[in-house]
């Protein structure tokens, strides 16, 4: 047996026998399972698969990397917290401070505190270097106002990590600061925001003379504009290898769903989930890719954008294809009685109706793709500098 052969089987066992069990249906419970787990797995030297070893994480190199992502959907056990390991740790490793990295970092993949994600705002989406939100330096705090939007985990979160205008209204970019907020904080509010599914999925935070000290924000004052770089690369590469893994499996049972459904006599179906099934092997390789080129250049670069897009286009259409499937059981929801497999491909075809929207939306990721990795003009439309999402 290899020794790629040997983690492999190391880390299934592992899983197995540290399985969490079923999810709580009751959210407080949830919540402290879902984090009993990410201790469990930090305790055991099993967090972070791609983090340095100073910080808590596994070190492990691309091939290690691939079977953690793979056995780990494979388990059905918790994922992370928040959004802070994806996407505000990266950022926080380059360019932190060794006290900032040695306070956040380790709580943060042990899962003691969560973080969320706090850049869109009402006013300033696709167009991020147009925010609104100010942060007003009074000797060693800065004194935030504002609003946020769009926040998954908000609701849950102990930390924010926000970008605040810190330079003049019209400064763009380059007024741009990096701010890491308590969202216990006097003055922070979060409200639940109600999705098609019937979820709150997202929030939105009101910051009103919010105090953070300057010792909290990441990097020069304004100078967040490269950070934001950084954390959204990260943001659109983190999901590239796991969600490979994770719809791997969702495939499988759709295909166990068409069989059930005495479908797949159909040619069509069958030419459908072929389809399916060469796209899943794409993304796997795709995924592959980007944790190569992280490993290699230490940012994921525009490329991130090209597995954002295909990701989110595949997840819509699979769920699209799968309420054909269902026929007229696809209206459905997950309450009713009657409903196959207890809705939950009606619920994923709501889930994924946001997918081309968050994390930057479809548009952008091709006018990224075009512009920087395809090297055509710029969209005319679109602002000269700044736009990051």
């Amino acid at each position: 047996m290899s020794s790629a052969d040997e983690f492999r089987a190391g880390l299934r066992a592992f899983l197995t026998d540290h399985h969490p069990g079923r999810r709580p249906k009751d959210p407080v419970a949830r919540l402290a399972w879902r984090k009993a787990w990410l201790a469990t797995l930090f305790d055991a030297g099993y967090a972070g698969p791609g983090w340095p070893r100073e910080y808590g994480g596994m070190d492990l190199d691309f091939a290690r990397q691939v079977i953690y992502q793979e056995e780990y959907a494979g388990a059905r056990v918790p994922g992370p917290l928040g959004t802070g390991p994806g996407i505000a740790a990266p950022t926080l490793i380059a360019y932190g401070t060794p006290e900032q990295k040695e306070r956040f970092l380790r709580p943060m993949l042990r899962g003691d505190s969560v973080w969320a994600q706090g850049y869109s705002e009402p006013e300033a989406g696709s167009d991020l270097s147009a925010l609104s939100t100010t942060a007003r330096r009074e000797g060693d705090e800065y004194v935030v106002n504002g609003q946020k939007v769009w926040n998954s985990s908000a609701d849950i979160a102990d930390v924010l990590f926000t970008l605040v205008r810190t330079g003049p209204p019209d400064s763009r970019q380059d007024g741009i600061s990096y701010l890491l907020i308590d969202a216990h904080a006097p003055g922070v509010g979060v409200r639940p925001l109600r999705d098609l599914t019937g979820d709150a999925h997202f929030c939105e935070i009101f910051l009103d003379d919010v105090r953070v000290p300057v010792a909290d924000r990441i990097g020069p004052e304004n100078g967040g504009w490269p950070l934001v770089r950084t954390s959204l690369g990260h943001e659109r590469a983190a999901g590239a290898m796991n969600q490979a893994a994770l719809y791997r499996r969702v495939l499988d049972e759709l295909v166990e769903l068409a069989h059930e459904r005495g479908a797949t006599a159909d040619p069509l179906v069958r030419d459908r989930l072929a389809d399916f099934e060469i796209r899943v092997t794409i993304m796997r390789l795709t995924g592959m890719r980007t944790i190569a080129d992280i490993m290699a250049k230490g940012e994921p670069g525009p490329a991130s954008s090209t597995a954002r897009l295909f990701i989110v286009t595949f997840e819509q259409e699979l769920h699209e294809f799968a309420l054909e499937l269902l026929g007229a059981y696809g209206i459905l929801g997950r309450h009713d009685p009657h409903a196959v497999q207890r809705g939950r491909w009606v619920w994923g075809f709501l889930r994924t109706r946001a997918s081309t929207i968050g994390a930057g939306t479809a548009e952008i990721q091709r006018n990224t793709i075009a512009e920087q990795v395809l090297g055509l003009p710029r969209d005319p439309v679109t602002p000269t500098t700044g736009r990051a999402r």
